[in-house]
């Protein structure tokens, strides 16, 4: 919902009934390209791309006015140009990206204890317990729309809703820099014409599933019975997308959000075949993600692999370590492992990342008597001090130093991304 161009924005009137709707779904309108507005205001109102416009990169985000030519979010900004030839490529800055993200947050925490960040741009909030001193739902709203302006310069959406699913189907309607409230005794017709697409979790080879069957709304998978559902889509799915196309979502606002997993992946300029080159930006992308697991406090057991071919064919792989880690060197050597081990058959490579799942609080160290990785788990602490005096970029393992570095295209971490 929320790669909309704005076309069909819907926003609630002035008398809309909020009671018993105190979840808000606030979600920043074009985050990266309305930070990099700031900047550069004489650009508002043109179509603009934020990516870079040499080699395969992709849009990490759009302006509405070139959405409305098609211009998505992961396109290749090749064909992005394609079909807005005027648009305008700016050159993306996540550390600034971050730092207003931490404003708006900051923003959100103002009003509310209960808040659950979802992305870099976008939070659900519960007011049940700032209705008493701040007013009704639909005026806590609009106070953080004008905060959020205020202190940062941004726009930003907010549904409204007694679900967190309803509220942040709103906030995507609402855009951009609207205010849509669904009033809880009518969420059930609120849902009802929207396409299948839009119940949350519904991919492509569902939708597909569903369309097959003659079923394109959320009102017809709310009018059809569970046991067809599950033979279409499997039985949790099936009994899931019921609920909530029935408008049922018991889910609360969690305010401890823990990381299921820590990825980096990068993708080439141009395609790659030599191994030596892909081992080194495995244990490239194996040290950021080390470092990002030590910086949160977290270590993984779950070591994984994936790798986009020329022909853009994929294939992941993973490994379960007998104990969490969090040092580079072990990483790299599991992520290395599983890349040798691929049936590569002289396939050149357009994308590799190094993943690691289930994500525990780091012990500091091996639970065993025996610490195989030691030396490495001290060496990279003392590159982790060097680097927070002098900057990430100040030491590096001795292969990833005097040569060149290849540019990756969208070399990214999870959470960098604008939804």
């Amino acid at each position: 919902m929320s790669r909309q161009d704005g076309a069909s924005r819907r926003v609630s009137h002035a008398d809309a009934d909020d009671s018993g709707t105190h979840i808000l779904h606030v979600d920043m309108d074009a985050f990266f390209v309305s930070v990099e507005l700031l900047q550069r205001p004489e650009l508002a109102g043109l179509p603009l791309i934020v990516g870079h416009r040499e080699g395969r990169s992709v849009v990490t985000s759009a302006s509405y006015e070139a959405r409305r030519y098609g211009v998505k979010a992961a396109m290749p900004v090749s064909q992005a140009l394609r079909l807005c030839p005027t648009a305008i490529v700016l050159e993306p800055h996540h550390g600034e990206y971050r730092k207003y993200s931490d404003l708006v947050m900051q923003v959100f925490e103002s009003i509310t204890p209960l808040v659950e960040p979802l992305s870099i741009d976008e939070a659900f909030l519960d007011v049940s317990g700032a209705i008493r001193l701040m007013g009704r739902p639909k005026e806590i709203a609009s106070i953080i729309k004008q905060r959020v302006l205020a202190e940062t310069g941004l726009p930003c959406s907010v549904g409204v809703a007694a679900t967190k699913y309803v509220a942040k189907l709103a906030s995507g309607l609402s855009k951009p820099d609207g205010l849509l409230v669904v009033p809880a005794d009518e969420t059930v017709a609120f849902l009802r014409p929207l396409p299948v697409g839009a119940l949350w979790g519904v991919g492509g080879k569902t939708e597909e599933q569903l369309l097959n069957r003659g079923i394109r709304t959320v009102g017809e998978v709310a009018d059809t019975p569970l046991s067809v559902l599950q033979r279409a889509v499997g039985d949790a799915t099936g009994r899931k997308l019921l609920e909530l196309a029935s408008g049922v979502d018991p889910r609360s606002v969690t305010t401890v959000r823990r990381e299921k997993s820590v990825s980096h992946e990068v993708t080439f300029e141009t395609d790659i075949a030599d191994p030596a080159m892909l081992r080194r930006e495995v244990l490239n992308l194996a040290n950021l993600v080390a470092v990002r697991l030590r910086r949160g406090g977290f270590a993984g057991r779950t070591v994984g692999i994936r790798v986009r071919f020329a022909d853009f064919s994929v294939v992941s792989r993973s490994k379960t370590l007998p104990d969490p880690t969090n040092v580079g060197r072990r990483l790299y050597e599991e992520a290395v492992s599983l890349f040798d081990a691929l049936d590569r058959r002289g396939q050149l490579v357009r994308l590799i990342g190094v993943k690691v799942e289930q994500l525990s609080e780091d012990a500091g160290g091996s639970a065993g008597l025996w610490d195989p990785d030691e030396e490495w788990r001290d060496a990279e602490a003392t590159m982790d001090q060097v680097a927070g005096r002098f900057g990430d970029h100040a030491i590096a393992p001795a292969s990833l130093l005097g040569k060149p570095r290849r540019r990756g295209l969208g070399s990214r971490g999870d959470g960098l991304q604008e939804r």
